[in-house]
């Protein structure tokens, strides 16, 4: 009882969705001892995997190295286990998946065993419900690890506890969605002045600054509760980034060709307008979001924009930047991460006012850039991380 106290008091901190399907995950696979497990979002009559775990195969990685799992989509029908159970709205409790009785509809594909080296013995599948009675997705916990760690079969005393979890987790799935939501709309709106801020880019951009900066607070060894937090508001935060834009007018946002310098001086000022939107500070999110609109722009050498600014009873169109940039570590941890997540993202991806670039040109770029325009540490952190990059680019493609 106290685990499952703990456990809901800790979902309804995050605010987050991506954070919140990984700590879903998590906490799942904890609970009940589960070796690996996946978790599934549905989107009309398919099934996305979202995320994956595996302790086992996380074991062989190096340090820092994250588990590389494949996107892909699953029909909601009864062909698969994980179908099943959203076309049913029930549980399956799998004792061994290589024995499922023929009479059965559903079968277990055995080609991630075959092409990772590991084997799935048993599975515990439940679906994620809302009040409504709408499936939101699926929750598939694999092997389950006795105290001597060894692979065993689910108990039928682990499904009380998960259906409560299930039950649980998806109204805090319901609230995030709701955050998420809006913060898109937010997005929408930018995204009718300057066509590149689509739902895409600001989800990629905040999922490479939440891996960027886990892989910076692993390092110095921050505590997993504290780096947990910071990474569900920079989540929020990173896909804000760019929100300053709707204060810029269309006649600069959507020239084909370059700025003049008036016309540059006014682009700049994106930053404090965006910035000017969290003023009131009332929570981490306000000031981290702050913090990165107004500085994202800064550069490692001092050379960016917009500089020290003056806030004092200040309106957006009256702050006159003082044109001096922000150096080193006067740059905020979270802007520096950022502005690497958000310029790696806008050279890889084509717009309609370029190509994208090559991947050899974007990382070429990037290490030219290491130590006048980025901090030399994030720099080799996401090269570090980069299969990780390579996976989120894949799980937000562009709509073309």
């Amino acid at each position: 009882m106290k685990k499952i106290l703990q456990i809901d008091k800790d979902l309804n901190k995050i605010q987050d969705l991506d954070i919140l399907l990984e700590r879903i995950l998590y906490y799942a696979r904890e609970a009940v001892s589960a070796d690996a497990g996946s978790i599934y979002i549905r989107d009309g009559n398919e099934l996305e995997i979202k995320y994956a775990q595996n302790d086992t195969l996380q074991k062989k990685l190096a340090e820092g190295q994250k588990l590389n799992f494949s996107i892909f989509r699953i029909p909601v029908n009864e062909k698969t286990i994980s179908g099943y159970v959203a076309a049913n709205s029930t549980h399956l409790n799998i004792r061994d998946m290589y024995n499922i009785p023929p009479d059965r509809p559903y079968s277990f594909n055995t080609h991630y065993d075959e092409t990772s080296g590991y084997k799935t013995i048993s599975s515990l599948t439940f679906p994620l419900v809302s009040n409504q009675g709408e499936i939101l997705g699926v929750l598939q916990l694999l092997n389950a690890k006795s105290p001597k760690g060894n692979i065993v079969s689910f108990k039928k005393s682990d499904e009380p506890f998960v259906l409560h979890f299930a039950s649980n987790a998806t109204v805090a799935l319901q609230r995030a969605r709701m955050t998420r939501t809006l913060l898109l709309r937010m997005i929408q709106m930018a995204e009718l002045r300057d066509p590149k801020e689509t739902g895409a880019h600001v989800n990629r951009v905040g999922s490479y600054a939440c891996e960027i900066y886990e892989a910076w607070a692993k390092k110095r060894h921050i505590p997993d509760d504290s780096m947990q937090k910071q990474k569900d508001t920079l989540r929020m935060a990173a896909m804000l980034h760019d929100v300053g834009k709707v204060g810029i007018s269309d006649l600069i946002l959507k020239k084909p060709g370059r700025f003049n310098e008036e016309e540059y001086e006014i682009m700049k000022s994106h930053t404090y307008v965006g910035a000017r939107l969290f003023a009131n500070e009332e929570s981490d999110l306000d000031r981290i979001a702050r913090d990165i609109a107004i500085s994202h722009h800064e550069n490692w050498d001092g050379s960016g924009y917009p500089g020290k600014i003056v806030w004092e009873n200040a309106k957006a169109d009256e702050i006159l930047p003082s044109g001096v940039g922000l150096k080193g570590e006067e740059i905020p941890l979270f802007a520096r991460i950022v502005s690497l997540a958000d310029v790696y993202d806008a050279l890889s991806c084509q717009r309609v006012y370029k190509e994208a670039w090559t991947e050899e040109d974007v990382l070429h770029e990037i290490r030219k850039c290491k130590g006048n325009k980025f901090d030399p540490e994030l720099v080799d952190i996401f090269f570090e991380i980069f299969p990780v990059i390579k996976q989120i680019q894949k799980k937000y493609p562009d709509d073309h």
